[in-house]
């Protein structure tokens, strides 16, 4: 562990834990989370990895002093705040691990910096929730879905957490983990929430995924209701060097309902890649 973190560190609410000389796995979390979700994979990892773990800005325990509106209402200011937590940190040849909407995070960091990551692993990922019928793309959702969902996210926060955690985990027959989405969304300002809701709904990579050349894995869930098994298909099409596992997991959100599986998947990944 780190014993004085930096400004930076602190107004992200950086956690670093495992091997201080191992390989480097940053952890990205996805909209409505925040680090705590990575929480039962973390362990999997530490005996060999230096793992680094943080909370976006405007989310969990960051400082929402730093929030700008204006920067965090696009991708690229995410991505920024990625780049500029592994400058100032001195991560270099990073696996970065990144959940739902940082996956997306994620592509435009690497894009922007190719050299920084040595690896990216896209648990559950979408390039875009909106289907486009023109281009074949099958993105879950049509444009008057997310319509309405951002409209019920805005009359009622908390009502709208209640209704979709349940869709997002996935997971009816542990209703533990549902509360424990609905809790983390409610912990999030909803303010803050009405931003990130709308990068990650609105936010479409499509035409960015040719630029990317860091090799990656793609974590595809079952049964996930946000990201239907055709994405994880196109984005193996479409990605340079990108390796696509299914798991048997249910949801979106495999790291908390199938813990076990999802970081064994990475560790094989890790491995293979290694040899």
């Amino acid at each position: 562990m780190d014993s004085a973190p930096s400004a930076l560190a602190e107004r992200h609410n950086v956690r670093i834990s495992g091997r201080p000389d191992g390989p480097v796995l940053l952890f990205a979390h996805g909209f409505g989370c925040d680090r705590s979700m990575w929480r039962r994979v973390l362990p999997y990892f530490e005996d060999g990895f230096r793992v680094v773990a943080f909370d976006h800005m405007g989310s969990g325990r960051s400082d929402l002093h730093h929030y700008d509106p204006e920067k965090y209402s696009t991708l690229d200011g995410y991505a920024a705040d990625i780049l500029a937590l592994c400058e100032d940190l001195e991560l270099h040849e990073v696996v970065l691990v990144a959940h739902s909407v940082a996956t997306m995070m994620a592509v435009v960091a690497a894009i922007e910096e190719p050299d920084r990551f040595r690896r990216l692993v896209f648990v559950a990922p979408s390039p875009s929730y909106i289907d486009d019928p023109g281009d074949g793309y099958v993105g879950g959702f049509t444009q008057q879905d997310i319509d309405g969902l951002l409209e019920s996210l805005d009359s009622n926060y908390f009502a709208w957490s209640a209704s979709l955690a349940p869709v997002i985990m996935g997971n009816p027959g542990t209703p533990v983990l549902t509360d424990e989405l609905e809790t983390s969304f409610c912990r999030t300002d909803p303010d803050t929430a009405r931003t990130f809701a709308r990068v990650s709904f609105l936010s479409d990579i499509r035409s960015r995924l040719a630029d990317l050349r860091v090799p990656s894995l793609i974590l595809q869930c079952s049964e996930d209701m946000l990201a239907p098994l055709e994405v994880g298909r196109y984005l193996d099409e479409r990605l340079a060097g990108s390796t696509l596992v299914e798991l048997a997991a249910t949801g979106h959100v495999p790291q908390a309902s199938a813990p076990e599986e999802t970081a064994q998947a990475i560790l094989q990944y890790l491995s293979a890649a290694a040899r």
